[in-house]
């Protein structure tokens, strides 16, 4: 798997929408405060920390590939609270967590079926995982607007050996990767979460951080600004609206399931 270096001070100003959803989503967890959880993409470790004053007695690891965002989160200093350089498909715990969660990250990770079996191993007996990612629908705009860029021909060189970055299944096919692992308990849905960014420079940022990143690794540095410049413009054409918002569709997959 490639690794996608991020700017962690950046992202924690480019991510209003994911923090919003994964404060939802610990909402989720019934905590008794003295659990062992395992962060999967933590990120700038906002959503960790928060995890861990849930759980005072217990412990929380956040782990993620980028060392910029580990160098952010780093900065974040409790004493139940650990982050670890770690690419998430490199997971080798065995029958440590209480629950492993994961906010607006998985997508990130091309492997679900590996992943799954690993989490599964890591889980504690009765453990759970409870995560949220992006779903087939995901992003439609930006997808489209960078799909077509990459194959401008002052571009399409550079993207000869590019992989698509990320993994977006439907609800269905989730259904059924996770039916095979041998989960007690399992519950799978999709969630709707299309956004009006509140103007064009709110919607910027999340483009900068990250969602152009994976593409302008693979541009020499004399393209990387006027190729960025164009998906920008292209993005606020496509998505603007008559109140000055613009319009993206956000479509998630939650995992529910119990070891």
């Amino acid at each position: 798997m490639e690794i996608f270096e991020f700017d962690g001070q950046k992202y924690k100003q480019s991510s209003k929408h994911q923090k919003e959803w994964g404060k939802e989503l610990i909402s989720q967890l019934a905590l008794k405060g003295d659990e062992t959880i395992l962060d999967l993409g933590c990120g700038d470790g906002i959503l960790t920390e928060q995890l861990s004053s849930f759980v005072p007695n217990g412990k929380v690891i956040g782990i993620d590939a980028s060392t910029g965002m580990i160098e952010t989160a780093k900065e974040i200093k409790k004493i139940n609270l650990e982050f670890i350089q770690m690419d998430i498909n490199n997971l080798s715990f065995a029958d440590k967590f209480d629950i492993i969660f994961s906010n607006a990250a998985l997508h990130w990770i091309k492997d679900h079926n590996k992943l799954l079996r690993k989490a599964y191993k890591a889980l504690k007996t009765n453990g759970v995982i409870l995560w949220d990612f992006g779903a087939s629908g995901n992003c439609s705009n930006f997808f489209e607007v960078v799909q077509n860029k990459i194959k401008d021909e002052r571009y399409t060189q550079n993207f000869e050996n590019f992989e698509w970055p990320w993994y977006m299944p439907s609800l269905s096919e989730y259904e059924n990767l996770v039916s095979s692992i041998g989960f007690s308990e399992t519950s799978i849905s999709e969630i709707n979460r299309d956004r009006f960014f509140s103007d064009s420079s709110e919607m910027i940022k999340w483009i900068d951080q990250p969602s152009i990143v994976p593409f302008l690794q693979y541009l020499p540095d004399d393209l990387k600004n006027t190729f960025r410049q164009e998906v920008v413009e292209e993005m606020i054409k496509k998505t603007h609206q008559k109140d000055g918002s613009c319009f993206e569709t956000f479509r998630r997959i939650r995992v529910y399931a119990v070891k």
